[in-house]
């Protein structure tokens, strides 16, 4: 591709004094290089996004016509960026046009929601309102797997808000994110969004800088436990997206052939590189050998390649390091018995790729049961008592997701209600909207993206009293 890629500091193209590699995950060669922010232009992004708030806080009508004119701005490079992004990140191009595509939808979303202005009360006395104002500069950390459509989950609630934004991207997909800087210098004043990429070290200058009032960060429990430490001496907000080990309940009335398409979707999205993919399936008794054939089917029959070819479902795992623990994940497991009734393995030949594989015969205390393995591999867990399934899904400290599947879809719903996790879905796994929010309970997360739940979280709330005597 050989493109030069620039941050974007007060609304110019900045280089830094060094870059780093961006590896492409199909060669796990390097593809492009990415600046290296040093502290002082960590330092200059942060000044800027503070001078541009006083201005951008102040005018609602610019800001909403400000993210109508960045959606379009994804509608129409949608293709360009998709490029960027499976090179860096792997995934089909069809389905990284089409993330691309997704951001533009979120934006149009938030460039219409409502600012509510709520009135509490009205009467002789005083007229009270409860206002939702902006908070300051956010500091905003995303992941690897969805790295464009889940920088707009931050910036487009946050600056609809009349907040200003520091982007920091994962080290491993940094390039949409410093194109969508550079697209959208364009559409938004010097200093409203300010891209600055970097590895660990500036994600941990972020967090302690005693600017932002608010970090928004989605990626692992382990470094969003770090983020909160590092955000509670200064009393920073922070919103936290973490991980999941989402269960699906397959009950005893459901049509294994019916369902398996959608509970494979769910399972192997993005090459199960989301984190509110389905991680592990309960089966009952009598359905058991069934589910685990479709879904073996299923898995034997997907095309896996390089992200840029024609026809390819599936592309590399995005890291060699995520590459490595899914590759002993599996091999875990089968060590401890679980049968591959589909892939086990990684595929010989260049770059991080993996066999889509269904794990059968296996427990909860198996390794890939109960963490998250973030990857192409499933379990299979059968189970005898649905009461049981249900509190084995539940017996752990992720809380992100959860799906139930059967043809009685009162009843799937009244389990689904039982399950410990921001989302249960009946009947379908990963179907997010921009005006539904998402959150988790316990380990996964603090606070929820999108909706107009999301847009609170980059506010404060404040109540105008005014006395009417």
């Amino acid at each position: 591709m050989s493109e030069k890629f620039s941050m974007t500091i007060d609304g110019q193209a900045v280089d830094a004094p060094a870059t780093f590699g961006v590896i492409d995950p199909a060669t796990g060669e390097v593809a492009e290089q990415a600046p290296d922010a040093s502290r002082e232009q960590l330092d200059a992004a942060m000044a800027s996004a503070r001078a541009a708030y006083a201005e951008w806080r102040g005018d609602e009508s610019a800001r909403r016509k400000a993210l109508l004119a960045a959606a379009d701005l994804m509608f129409a490079k949608s293709e360009e960026i998709g490029r960027i992004l499976t090179l860096e990140q792997g995934k089909p191009l069809s389905d990284a046009t089409m993330e691309v595509v997704g951001a533009g939808v979120w934006l149009k979303y938030f460039a219409d929601l409502e600012l509510p202005r709520e009135v509490i009360q009205d009467d002789a006395n005083a007229l009270v309102e409860v206002v939702r104002r902006p908070m300051g500069v956010v500091a905003a950390i995303t992941p690897w797997n969805y790295p464009l459509l889940l920088a707009i989950w931050k910036l487009a609630p946050a600056l609809l808000a009349g907040n200003t934004m520091v982007l920091k991207p994962s080290p491993f997909t940094p390039l949409s994110s410093l194109k969508l800087g550079e697209v959208l210098r364009d559409v938004l004043p010097p200093g409203v969004l300010n891209v600055v990429t970097g590895g660990d070290e500036l994600g941990a200058w972020m967090t302690s800088h005693d600017v932002p009032r608010k970090i928004s960060f989605t990626g692992s429990v382990a470094t969003g436990k770090r983020v909160a430490a590092a955000a509670a001496p200064d009393l920073k907000r922070v919103t936290l997206e973490l991980g999941g080990n989402d269960p699906a309940i397959v009950l005893d009335d459901a049509d294994p052939a019916a369902i398996a398409d959608r509970v494979f979707g769910g399972a192997f999205q993005n090459n199960g590189q989301v984190c509110s993919a389905i991680k592990r399936v309960y089966v009952p008794d009598a359905l058991y050998g069934d589910v685990v054939d479709a879904l073996a089917e299923r898995a034997k029959a997907a095309k896996v390649g390089n992200g840029m070819e024609e026809g390819v479902q599936y592309g590399p795992i995005n890291n060699r390091a995520q590459f490595e623990r899914v590759s002993e994940l599996v091999a875990d497991a089968l060590a401890g018995g679980a049968r591959a009734a589909a892939g086990g393995g990684p595929i010989d030949g260049p770059g991080y790729f993996f066999e889509p594989t269904i794990l059968a015969d296996i427990e909860d205390g198996a390794r890939i049961v109960d963490e998250e393995q973030f990857g192409p591999a499933l379990p299979i867990v059968r189970y005898t008592d649905v009461e049981e399934a249900l509190a084995r899904a539940n017996g752990t400290h992720f809380g992100l997701s959860g799906s139930v599947w059967g043809a009685d879809a009162d009843r799937a719903a009244e389990i689904a209600g039982r399950l410990e996790c921001g989302t249960a879905w009946v009947n379908t796994h990963l179907a997010l909207a921009p005006n539904q929010p998402f959150g988790g309970f316990k380990w996964s997360g603090i606070g929820v993206e999108n909706g107009p739940w999301g847009l609170y979280g980059f506010t404060e709330m404040q109540v105008v009293h005014r006395s009417k005597h």
